[in-house]
């Protein structure tokens, strides 16, 4: 395997269903001198899944063979929610998380976000959802509730 492979095979500590390539979390992993350096950018500034994603690509990468590893934060341009693959998105929807529809962006002077939609019901498929909680089990995740089959669910927070 690649070093790519390697680091992009490790597994989102916070959600689970998903590697950080398919989060959008990882940038690149390139061999400069014999040391395997992997760039990493986190969804949100402050997530304090990053300590954790920076030591199971470090020790991934040693595993595979990698003895000098070097995990850079990259913080521009900033992460977002478009990043995320559609395999991402299909498993997070298969573990009833619902994934954030594309990233709108709209022009008022500066560039800014629109308000996302209300997501479907990933158990479903529903339209008629409403906003619980703005915090989930995560910062980056909000709580619903489907109007029509009752289900609470996760939703990843658009950026």
């Amino acid at each position: 395997m690649t070093p790519y492979e390697v680091a992009a095979a490790v597994v989102d500590p916070e959600l689970r269903v998903v590697t950080i390539e398919e989060l959008g979390i990882l940038r690149s992993v390139e061999v400069t001198d014999g040391t395997a350096v992997a760039t990493i950018t986190p969804t949100y500034s402050g997530c304090p899944a990053m300590d954790l994603i920076r030591s199971e690509v470090t020790a991934a990468l040693r595993r595979a063979g990698w003895q000098r590893v070097e995990v850079v934060t990259q913080l521009s341009p900033p992460w977002t929610t478009d990043w995320i693959t559609e395999s991402g998105r299909a498993k997070l929807a298969a573990a009833g998380i619902a994934p954030p529809g594309p990233a709108r962006t709209v022009a008022l002077g500066m560039p800014r976000r629109e308000p996302p939609a209300a997501p479907a019901c990933p158990r479903c498929g529903a339209q008629a959802t409403g906003e619980v909680s703005r915090f989930g089990s995560t910062p980056c995740k909000s709580l619903w509730r489907c109007d029509r089959c009752g289900e609470p669910f996760e939703h990843v927070k658009a950026f």
